[in-house]
């Protein structure tokens, strides 16, 4: 039996009408989530999601995520209150520009940004990076909306420290521009030109460059260039919603769909009113943009909202000490093995929560590949990481579900165990 067929289940209609009248109780009323990985309650229904697995009907595994918030994998789990929230705004039509101006002020008071600043929800923190710089190169000019990728009569270049560049920069490529690549201080004096539209900084790149997240900021205002960070999974701590406004930086992007928990297909752009209203001009709905693939519907908007909040109210502290907890359990367990080890740390940026990696000797004659693969491919199947520069066996635990962690400690006992030489 898998671990989604044991959930609970309940009518999908009352649970929706008992999670709006607490959307529409005092703020006080609701009650607080201590846990960021409580099960979500399967609808019931006839057909097509009758036995409460839809994934598993298609033929498709599902897993126990030991890896984290990764998009490959959906990112995580919606609270029971955000799909409430989106089922309500499912109800009705609205006008898409007007609501995400109203949610932009809604988020913005939420989050305490600086004065001048506003929010836009997107298709997630890539669709932000490519809308915020859209923005930033057309204003509001319609004929610069229309034309780009092509880049005439507007500024062409962005500047990034040649640690800093990932995947994610293809988004910056597609409206056009030409990355410049610096390491230094002194390139960046030099890289500067009447064609330089932006400078851009990844977030999780910050131990490896040499220009700091601090820095960064200072000398795009220092240039008059305005700065963009992608923090998309810079969440925790919270106050990293609000550290890179007051920092100073002009917009700023997150994932939604990661420990925030929102819609797996929301993101955030937070920054000055002008470059978010402009990068609004260059998105869904709005025809005949870059950004028009990028649709944000407006259950995502509202679902974005209602995470925020929740993500907010949240004990911080409590969930860190369950999470460590957790892999504690697991530690424990598997250290009954001889040559069995575990160690922890924090990751100074970006899934910044309680992580473990797991070492053996040479009793055991196995890589790190052989014993994710094997758990991927048990039943449940169980995910863990192995790292691409050092490959050992590690993983998370804020994206399980409660008494998932005896799972893998039991699996990974089991598994151990039949390979000691």
């Amino acid at each position: 039996m898998t671990i989604a067929s044991k959930w609970p289940r309940r009518s999908f209609v009352t649970a929706v009408l008992s999670s709006a009248g607490a959307l529409l109780a005092p703020r006080s009323s609701w009650a607080r989530s201590k846990s960021s990985s409580s099960p979500v309650a399967a609808p019931a229904l006839s057909g097509f999601g009758s036995t409460g697995n839809v994934y598993e009907e298609l033929g498709v595994t599902t897993v126990i995520n030991g890896q984290g918030t990764m998009t490959v994998l959906g990112g995580s789990l919606m609270r029971p209150e955000v799909e409430a929230a989106m089922a309500l705004a499912g109800r009705h039509f609205v006008s898409i520009p007007d609501l995400e101006v109203a949610a932009g002020k809604r988020i913005a008071e939420m989050l305490k940004l600086p004065e001048g600043y506003s929010a836009l929800v997107t298709s997630g923190a890539a669709a932000a990076m490519q809308s915020g710089l859209a923005g930033i190169l057309t204003g509001n000019n319609p004929q610069f909306i229309k034309q780009l990728p092509d880049l005439t009569g507007m500024k062409s270049e962005v500047i990034i420290q040649k640690s800093h560049r990932n995947p994610f920069d293809h988004q910056l490529r597609a409206t056009g521009i030409r990355l410049v690549e610096v390491e230094t201080r002194e390139d960046v004096a030099k890289a500067v030109s009447d064609q330089t539209a932006m400078m851009h900084f990844s977030n999780f790149a910050n131990p490896i460059g040499q220009v700091k997240v601090d820095e960064w900021v200072k000398l795009g205002k220092q240039y008059s260039v305005p700065t963009f960070i992608d923090a998309a999974a810079d969440t925790p701590p919270v106050s990293h919603l609000w550290d890179y406004a007051q920092m100073g930086y002009d917009l700023i992007a997150f994932s939604g769909g990661k420990a925030i928990r929102g819609p797996q297909c929301a993101g955030l752009l937070l920054g000055r009113k002008d470059l978010v209203a402009n990068a609004l001009l260059n998105n869904s709905p709005h025809e005949d943009t870059l950004g028009r693939s990028q649709k944000v519907g407006k259950e995502e908007i509202i679902g974005m909202i209602k995470a925020l909040e929740s993500y907010l109210d949240e004990d911080h502290d409590a969930l860190n000490r369950e999470w460590q907890r957790r892999l504690d359990f697991i530690a424990a367990q598997i250290g009954k093995i001889p040559g069995v080890t575990a160690s922890f740390s924090v990751p100074e940026v970006a899934n910044h929560v309680p992580h473990m990696e797991i070492h053996w000797d040479s009793r055991l004659s196995l890589t790190p590949r052989e014993v994710a693969k094997d758990l991927r491919q048990g039943k449940p199947s169980i995910v863990l990481a192995v790292g691409e520069e050092k490959e050992v066996l590690s993983m998370n635990s804020f994206m399980l579900q409660p008494g998932e962690e005896k799972i893998i400690a039991d699996a990974l006992v089991s598994f151990f165990r039949s390979h000691m030489s």
